[in-house]
């Protein structure tokens, strides 16, 4: 997956080009769709730079191995991101989960 593809898929989904963030907790590690999104003015990224952050995630993820869960988990998901509430997305890294979580 790159990051336009993860872009194109939050907007199918949800309508808007949310921010997504690697977060850890509980020994997991969780990709969260976040409640701010691209096209608020108030959004501190300009789209060259979000463009970029995605790509970025794009690529953890395809390193991580957790491409086809996010993909499964968005088409699959009711919950939206709201104000103060992200769309959290358990990644099963397996053996490698404790390579990533430092």
């Amino acid at each position: 997956m790159t990051g336009q593809e993860l872009r194109q898929m939050l907007l199918d989904k949800w309508g808007y080009s949310y921010d997504v963030q690697f977060r850890r907790a509980q020994g997991k590690i969780f990709l969260q769709v976040m409640w701010k999104y691209l096209e608020q003015v108030s959004f501190p990224l300009s789209e060259a730079e979000y463009q970029e952050h995605l790509d970025s995630i794009a690529n953890y993820l395809h390193a991580l191995g957790g491409s086809t869960q996010v993909q499964i988990f968005i088409a699959q998901t009711r919950d939206r991101p709201r104000l103060g509430k992200a769309v959290s997305i358990p990644l099963d890294l397996g053996d490698r989960t404790s390579e990533w979580i430092l």
